[in-house]
């Protein structure tokens, strides 16, 4: 059995995986797991990945959840160039500390302002209260400043002057709120310069394809979403919008 990958390119971090295999030739069977229709919550699914999350990997009897665990152990198995998740300290250093800070930051932000914009709406039968848009854009906002303050500075890329992990984790959460109708590149020159870069880097045809479906997401529709699944972000959201 080769190596497979449990993947829906809705998510970001299964793109980011996409993204690393394909640009980088390593071969994978291409197993999609359906998160809309709630195939991920399937007993079949189970077996691969008990956490019940995408992405998963299976490699012969080994599986693997996590998607920072598997880009590294796909970067390790098949030796892939340096620059990815750099040999020396201090580079990699910066490749580690950008992923440990990425997930409640751009992360976090950029999906909440994807959750809100697109599904709330969409299970509340209302139309969004424009504080409550402008409430999480501004925390986007805030993060987005840090990143470009912190982490990129005047450099190329994230660790210096070629792409790596780091750069490729953070464009697919960004493009998330992008997927929403938010165009965050739009005013930010340098932001926009380093997409480009980055984009560049994997290949343009490969990275428009990888975000064909989300970039589509406004288009979604409550049928087009299993039920139980319908019930699960109606909770989460409204819990989340109670608290803030």
């Amino acid at each position: 059995m080769g190596l497979e990958l449990y993947l829906d390119l809705l998510s970001q971090p299964c793109r980011a995986l996409y993204l690393f295999a394909r640009s980088n030739n390593i071969p994978f069977e291409f197993k999609h797991v359906e998160l809309m229709k709630g195939q991920h919550r399937t007993e079949e699914f189970r077996k691969v990945n008990v956490l019940m999350k995408v992405p998963a990997l299976r490699d012969g009897s080994f599986t693997l959840a996590e998607s920072i665990a598997i880009l590294l152990y796909l970067a390790r198995k098949f030796k892939t160039p340096d620059h990815w998740y750099p040999s020396d300290l201090q580079k990699r250093a910066r490749v580690d500390e950008y992923l440990s800070w990425q997930h409640v930051n751009i992360r976090g932000k950029g999906s909440k302002l994807f959750l809100t914009k697109v599904l709330l709406p969409l299970l509340t039968g209302q139309p969004l209260p424009p504080e409550k848009l402008e409430g999480v854009t501004e925390e986007l906002n805030v993060v987005l400043k840090q990143f470009e303050e912190k982490f990129l500075q005047d450099k190329p890329f994230i660790a210096g002057s070629e792409i790596s992990l780091a750069d490729l984790v953070a464009l697919v959460e960004l493009m998330q709120p992008v997927g929403a109708g938010y165009n965050l590149f739009e005013e930010r020159p340098k932001l926009a310069e380093w997409r480009r870069r980055v984009e560049e880097a994997v290949g343009k045809q490969l990275f428009q394809e990888a975000h064909e479906g989300i970039l589509n997401a406004k288009n979604l529709t409550a049928d087009k979403i299993a039920p139980e699944l319908l019930e699960h972000f109606k909770h989460q959201l409204l819990k989340q919008a109670s608290q803030n």
